[in-house]
């Protein structure tokens, strides 16, 4: 059990370490994120009606086509050099090297999504601090991480990889994601903390199993 979750850490701290010398995923989605929401802060009339409408699916349409940018570059990294294969031959199970690199995906949108927000609320004239939207954050993020790093290690071997991830991605999270916005919808709106929690256990419970099944597929992807 040591050496699986010590395999799980040597991933992690790899790709923290990448991350830390190249900058590609955090800037990559920061940037397309921030882009996004100045976007549609000029695209609808900023109202108290239409921010309450309009803000929820703004921000999570941001996080989740910023990190398609981000996932991209996860396995294709590793692919283009030479990395991928050094980790196929490593003796450690395939579904560590999985949870390291969703782990790490994960991470690195955290802190995307932590820079972002506080933009996000100073221009949609929001609060900046949001307590429960910590929860909704977290459980919606483990979704997105675990379900793009299983489809990005699977685009990677692909020619149109840019364009087979979203094909791919997109339909699977989609409760996810609709999960966030609902949820986010009554945290930016001032709803009640008991409307908020009935929706973090479907979060939770979405995120368990494509957890089990990503991990149970992802030694047949990369084998293939």
């Amino acid at each position: 059990m040591k050496e699986y979750f010590g395999a799980i850490w040597a991933v992690v701290w790899k790709d923290v370490r990448l991350e830390m010398r190249t900058k590609d995923f955090v800037v990559s989605v920061f940037v397309f994120s921030l882009l996004v929401i100045v976007m549609f802060n000029f695209a609808i009339e900023p109202t108290p009606e239409a921010v309450d409408l309009a803000a929820p699916g703004v921000l999570w349409v941001s996080f989740v086509f910023g990190g398609v940018l981000g996932l991209t570059r996860s396995f294709a990294l590793e692919r283009d050099g030479g990395n991928l294969r050094g980790l196929m031959l490593a003796p450690v199970p395939r579904d560590a090297i999985y949870f390291g690199k969703m782990l790490a995906s994960f991470l690195f949108m955290m802190l995307v999504e932590a820079l972002v927000f506080p933009v996000f609320a100073v221009i949609f004239n929001l609060r900046v601090v949001e307590p429960w939207l910590l929860p909704v954050a977290l459980l919606a993020t483990l979704g997105i991480a675990a379900v793009g790093s299983l489809f990005s290690s699977m685009a990677v071997n692909t020619r149109a990889r840019e364009v087979m991830l979203p094909l791919l991605f997109l339909p699977v999270v989609a409760p996810v994601v609709i999960g966030a916005v609902e949820a986010s919808a009554v945290v930016l709106g001032n709803g009640a903390a008991k409307d908020v929690i009935q929706w973090l256990p479907l979060l939770a419970a979405y995120d368990a199993i494509l957890i089990v099944v990503c991990a149970f597929t992802f030694h047949l992807v990369v084998e293939e």
